[in-house]
């Protein structure tokens, strides 16, 4: 097993990502892993949901403290990370705090990790990083480059680097649906930004499974995407609407869709990969990865080079309400 015997340090470890992975890295007989995280709530409740085992190491921290972040990877093998703001508006009206955290907090994973040797680092982006319109995509494109650059800029340090580029996590914390769910149940209403808006959507452990996978096959400053499915929004809410009705006993006809329109920074539509990324990348059955432009001649077992073009939620077919609704239920999220 690649991580038997090895320290990991999940950053974010009490988020919703963060938390999944020590879960799976768990079943890999890992010497020890250590949570570090600022919530000290969240992490109480995930010692006592792992049982208090005795691996897992709790560590209260910043990231945008250097010196702690410093002190979490003395020894450590392989570093996620997955702490971040990450929701749009409240980045948008705190856009300081949101590149403390997500650049400045980047920064300090990197030259923590260069300085205390790491084997290798991986960060979790987000399709909001392409063409940005909003902050929080603005300060993850901002980290992307810091990693990707992190490849060129180590020196005699043998630190790898490479990023995860996400769509949505079906079922996350801030997620839409336990939103909808509790609008059906006290308001009788649902509110949708817009109802032709589509999203990249991936479920909790293919989120967990890409970036684990991707830390293993990583050679240096690589961005990986996982190939996702799209879901139209109002597809979505009106699942969410009949499947809610069925399991509370609410008449679903007395549930109204309303627009609100689109929140400050927000798009349509999201893309995962622009065209001119695309010339540079190769193609697995189920991932893109794209090379640093400061390394780019790599090469992967079983990839080949990607068609040219731009991966886009407005260009892709969406998911059948069938297919929205087996999700839902497969994934518990009602």
């Amino acid at each position: 097993m690649f991580f038997k015997n090895k320290k990991i340090l999940v950053i974010g470890g009490t988020g919703t990502i963060g938390s999944n992975i020590v879960k799976h890295l768990l079943k890999e007989e890992p010497e020890v892993i250590r949570i570090f995280s600022r919530d000290e709530y969240k992490q109480f409740k995930l010692k006592n949901e792992l049982s208090n085992d005795k691996r897992l190491r709790f560590l209260i921290g910043d990231i945008r403290n250097y010196e702690r972040v410093l002190s979490a990877m003395e020894d450590i093998d392989y570093v996620f990370h997955t702490a971040a703001m990450k929701h749009v508006e409240f980045c948008e009206y705190n856009p300081f705090e949101a590149v403390l955290t997500n650049v400045i907090g980047t920064y300090n994973v990197i030259s923590a990790a260069k300085n205390q040797h790491v084997k290798k680092v991986v960060f979790t982006s987000t399709d909001k990083a392409i063409s940005p319109t909003n902050n929080y995509g603005a300060t993850k494109l901002t980290a992307e480059k810091l990693i990707s650059s992190a490849e060129y800029s180590k020196g005699s340090k043998n630190t790898i680097f490479s990023s995860v580029r996400f769509g949505n996590v079906i079922g996350s914390r801030g997620s839409v649906i336990p939103l909808f769910v509790n609008q059906i149940k006290e308001k009788n209403f649902v509110t949708v930004t817009d109802l032709s808006m589509t999203r990249f959507m991936m479920t909790l452990e293919q989120a967990t499974k890409l970036t684990i996978e991707s830390l293993k096959i990583a050679q240096g400053g690589e961005t990986f995407i996982l190939k996702m499915p799209v879901i139209n929004l109002k597809d979505l809410a009106e699942t969410v609407i009949e499947e809610t009705s069925i399991k509370y006993g609410i008449e679903p006809t007395n549930i109204k869709i309303t627009e609100i329109g689109l929140k400050p920074g927000e798009k349509k539509y999201e893309e995962l990969m622009t065209y001119e990324e695309s010339l540079i990348s190769f193609e697995l059955p189920d991932l893109y990865i794209i090379p640093s432009f400061f390394s780019p001649k790599r090469s992967y077992d079983g990839a080949n080079k990607t068609k040219p073009g731009t991966y886009s939620s407005d260009g892709e077919i969406p998911l059948t309400k069938d297919q929205v609704r087996k999700i839902i239920l497969q994934e518990k999220l009602i």
